[in-house]
């Protein structure tokens, strides 16, 4: 009923664009979006491979209960009445504890389905912000979805815009490659101006305590080329010096 009365509004109001100017209208196939998106697919992988892991749970212990079964069956001869009821009261409680562990994982309103929400949710954002970019750069009055609960007796394929949305999707994707590739070799390169000042900073150090040193060694050098006797002898001549600017 809500249908109904949606495709007469949708009517009434094209009828009313209409008489003021021409009303451009698309249509997208969601389905065919999510299937050439390579993001999809990756969500996809994934759940199927959380799936998978809690399948596997479920069927380990869906083993074990036959097991305690089947040993039941097989001494229910030798054990008391009291045994048998206790060995079926653990049965009957681990057949619960699996169904609500099922539940919890593939249920409604399980797992499953909110990671498969929260996963899709940012790809369906990709989807909508193209589309809105799509709609006011071409000047789109309406723009339907073929997957969607609408009915479309029939669509021409020179209306469908899904190409343009991938296309659209596809060019925010390799900017924001762009950009992230951009920031890494900056930091790349930060990083490389940081090692060189501090390589410079080591060798003009290292380059002054090889002064120093070669300062140093230079006056051992001729302290080491003096005897005794010629240190007193130098010591002489600058006593004798100073006594000569007296007089």
């Amino acid at each position: 009923m809500n249908r109904i009365y949606f495709i007469i509004i949708l009517i009434l109001t094209t009828s009313t664009l209409s008489a003021q100017r021409g009303v451009k209208i698309g249509y997208i196939d969601t389905e065919y979006i999510l299937e050439n998106l390579p993001e999809y697919n990756q969500v996809l992988e994934k759940l199927e491979e959380k799936a998978a892991e809690w399948k596997k749970e479920v069927d380990t212990k869906l083993r074990e209960i036959k097991k305690k079964k089947a040993s039941l069956d097989s001494e229910r001869i030798l054990l008391t009445n009291e045994m048998i009821k206790e060995i079926e009261e653990e049965i009957t409680i681990d057949e619960e504890e699996l169904s609500e562990y099922q539940q919890k994982r593939f249920g409604p309103r399980g797992d499953l389905i909110i990671q498969r929400q929260q996963l899709i949710q940012p790809v369906q954002d990709q989807i909508f912000n193209a589309i809105k970019e799509i709609a006011k750069s071409r000047n789109y009055d309406f723009i339907f979805d073929k997957s969607a609960d609408i009915v479309m007796l029939y669509s021409d394929k020179r209306y469908d815009i899904s190409d343009q949305i991938l296309r659209t999707i596809s060019r925010a994707n390799n900017r924001r490659k762009l950009d992230s590739s951009r920031d890494k070799r900056e930091v790349e390169k930060e990083s490389l101006i940081d090692d060189t000042i501090e390589v410079a900073e080591v060798t003009s150090d290292e380059k002054k305590d090889i002064s120093d040193n070669s300062e140093e060694t230079e006056t051992t050098k001729t302290s080491k080329k003096l005897t005794v006797k010629e240190l007193l002898e130098l010591r002489k001549q600058k006593n004798s010096n100073k006594r000569k600017v007296k007089d």
